[in-house]
């Protein structure tokens, strides 16, 4: 096993069923439990993409929160903003493609909500941190190859980063651990100083 430069020092609950998120908290060299919350996903009206994603994270993290009030619980939401518009996941294949051919050789915005929480303690904080993306110009069979891939399916604004849409991405400005689903500095910060994790050595 390999040396982390954390440790887990109380009950930790991850409510997310993200493959990415747990890999990070993994990598850190937490010990946690997954806990998957169900949620409606659906943007309110007039709601801003940062208010958006931090109210998804505290409603993944107080729905689980309420069956295990003793541990913290850590909640999050990722989505991806194109000038006004939110995308989430895409519904099929065909919506995929036009999302990536709406983000091609553009600057968009990717927004993570994550909140930390203890029922027992009442004690919540919740922030958000915003990624700036740009798109290489992507031809039509590009966008319908990766597609293929089924890659896109499970992710907002059809792409992750950290797999073969990485080929896609000509620049980003800010944290490139928010992209893939957590601002590690920004969360790290926080869990340390709450003392829901220490470092190793």
């Amino acid at each position: 096993m390999k040396a982390a430069i954390f440790k887990t020092a109380q009950k930790l609950i991850l409510a997310s069923g993200s493959p990415r998120r747990k890999a990070f908290f993994e990598d850190l060299g937490l010990t946690f439990t997954v806990m998957t919350a169900k949620i409606d996903e659906t943007p309110r009206a007039t709601e801003t993409p940062e208010n958006f994603v931090i109210r998804l994270a505290r409603e993944k993290a107080e729905a689980v929160a309420r069956h295990c009030p003793d541990s913290w619980v850590v909640g999050a939401d990722t989505t991806v903003v194109l000038g006004e518009k939110i995308l989430g996941k895409p519904d099929d294949r065909k919506e995929a493609l036009q999302m990536l051919l709406d983000l091609s050789g553009k600057w968009h915005e990717v927004w993570t909500g994550y909140c930390i929480y203890k029922k027992d303690r009442d004690e919540l904080l919740q922030k958000a941190v915003v990624t700036e993306v740009c798109f290489d110009d992507l031809t039509k069979d590009l966008c319908r190859s990766y597609v293929m891939t089924n890659e896109p399916l499970d992710k907002a604004g059809a792409y992750g980063i950290q797999g073969q849409g990485g080929a896609l991405v000509k620049a980003i400005r800010g944290s490139y651990s928010n992209v893939v689903g957590l601002p590690l500095a920004e969360m790290t910060r926080d869990m340390l100083s709450l003392g829901i994790i220490r470092t190793a050595h």
